[in-house]
């Protein structure tokens, strides 16, 4: 019920910056929060950022000073502001939304976006 697209991916050299959208779309519900993940090659999925209610934020302490997560509620779109990049964060990024209608709550995922840093 709702599809998320993502965007803003690519390659970037170490210390540079990349910017990621997230927009949901669909009809008839509520986003509580939304999360950017990401999984690189042999390791578990790991939640980057998180963004509640457009005003409390979450973040892992290894992106904490360096990436920043935003979110335009008109727009049902998240951002990931990436600053200060690394190799080690090269990976697919996720993004992920809690939403609700008047019958339920569920979460959806978006289909992932790959980020290389260069050394």
């Amino acid at each position: 019920q709702v599809h998320l697209v993502e965007s803003g991916g690519g390659l970037v050299q170490a210390g540079g910056s990349l910017r990621l959208s997230c927009a949901a779309s669909g009809s008839g519900f509520s986003i509580n929060a939304m999360d950017w993940y990401r999984q690189a090659p042999g390791k578990q999925r790991e939640l980057v950022a998180r963004i509640i209610s457009g005003s409390s934020t979450n973040y892992a302490d290894s992106v904490k000073g360096r990436f920043t997560i935003s979110r335009d509620s008109a727009k049902n779109t998240v951002y990931l502001q990436m600053n200060s990049l690394k190799p080690e964060d090269t990976a697919v990024y996720y993004c992920h939304v809690f939403w609700s209608n008047e019958r339920r709550y569920d979460d959806s995922w978006g289909q992932g976006t790959q980020v290389t840093v260069s050394s």
